[in-house]
């Protein structure tokens, strides 16, 4: 019986995910990718419209979602899927950085992109970083996410506000870096810290926040004016 239960258990620890690509080759080597490394795979669909409903009937843990698609772009979908589930975990599949939409996907509510000659180890990483409510998000995304918040900002003409919480003086030195696209290995450095401080940092400034994982850090560094 023991034997038995421990193996319920480990079945009922399989991330359940939902896999959103037009190309259906593309979706069968991905499949095969991610239940390699014990990843179910619950549904896919081929276009933005039918992940909107796959997401909605299935609840899947975490959402693999290309961005260019027929009938429903990835943003759309993405937007129309947080919209309904703000707890959704989305993560953008693409083949490039150079993309708006990439941007755009991010700010809908992706947890982050992964780029579609990315390893298998990172797009499995990519899963279940997304599952936890992190990100994978590049440096260079980052930045560029910065940037078009800060001009957003201002074509709105929005007057910065406070941060609501009170974060450590070290704090808010993490929470610069981090909007500037600075990993965890980089902010150790330029603070001369360990990255396993800089870690339990970001953890608490999450926490504090009330936010989930670095791009909605980044996107709060920018209304507070931080950076």
């Amino acid at each position: 019986m023991a034997q038995e239960s421990g193996a319920f258990q480990e079945e009922a620890k399989r991330t359940r995910v939902v896999l959103v690509d037009d190309h259906a080759l593309f979706r069968r080597g991905l499949r095969r990718l991610l239940e390699y490394r014990d990843i179910e795979i619950v549904g896919e669909a081929s276009h933005g419209r039918a992940a909107v409903q796959l997401a909605s009937e299935l609840r899947p843990d975490v959402i693999v979602m290309d961005l260019s698609m027929p009938l429903m772009s990835g943003v759309e979908a993405i937007e129309r899927i947080v919209a309904a589930d703000p707890a959704a975990r989305i993560l953008v599949l693409t083949i490039t950085v150079e993309d708006n939409e990439v941007l755009d996907a991010l700010l809908a509510g992706a947890c982050g992109y992964l780029l579609k000659d990315a390893r298998a180890e990172d797009v499995a990483a990519g899963v279940q970083a997304a599952l936890a409510g992190d990100s994978m998000i590049s440096p260079r995304i980052a930045g560029r996410l910065v940037a078009r918040l800060r001009e957003t900002g201002r074509s709105r003409a929005q007057p910065e506000r406070e941060l609501e919480v009170d974060l450590t003086t070290r704090e808010v030195d993490v929470l610069k870096l981090i909007a500037c696209g600075k990993e965890n290995s980089a902010i150790a450095q330029e603070l001369y810290i360990s990255p396993k401080t800089v870690k339990n940092h970001v953890a608490s400034i999450l926490e504090k926040l009330a936010i989930e994982n670095r791009i909605q850090a980044a996107v709060v560094a920018v209304k507070s004016g931080l950076v």
